[in-house]
């Protein structure tokens, strides 16, 4: 998404971005709305989309040749690390192909782990 002016709303993000990320970023979106409490917000921060609920949940973007899942928060990826395996990993990113998702019992739990961590520093 080079050259273009960044993008206020998380519709404007998907739109902006290439078909074969679109799609899995749409896909994972309907992921992580299926599983986080009605209060949750969508926000764009620090250019991608996030979920946000008693602070930042999780985001998730498009970059040319992979797409991320952002899990802020301490601790969680380490809550997964077998889950994980196979997966291009760093302190706040799990990386995979643009056509290919994660499973999505994986986001589930990692987003439930995110919620619960935000629901005990409310």
């Amino acid at each position: 998404m080079k050259g273009k002016a960044p993008a206020k709303t998380v519709d404007e993000y998907l739109a902006g971005c290439r078909s074969r990320a679109c799609s899995t970023l749409k896909h994972v979106r309907a992921v992580i709305r299926s599983v986080v409490p009605k209060e949750t917000t969508e926000v764009i921060s620090y250019g991608i989309p996030m979920f946000k609920y008693n602070g930042m949940l999780v985001g998730y973007a498009a970059f040319k040749n992979h797409c991320s899942l952002f899990p802020t928060g301490s601790g969680v990826l380490d809550q997964f690390e077998k889950e994980l395996r196979g997966y291009r990993t760093s302190k706040g990113t799990i990386q995979f192909p643009p056509d290919e998702p994660l499973p999505d019992a994986l986001v589930k739990k990692i987003v439930k782990a995110r919620v619960k961590e935000n629901k005990e520093w409310d």
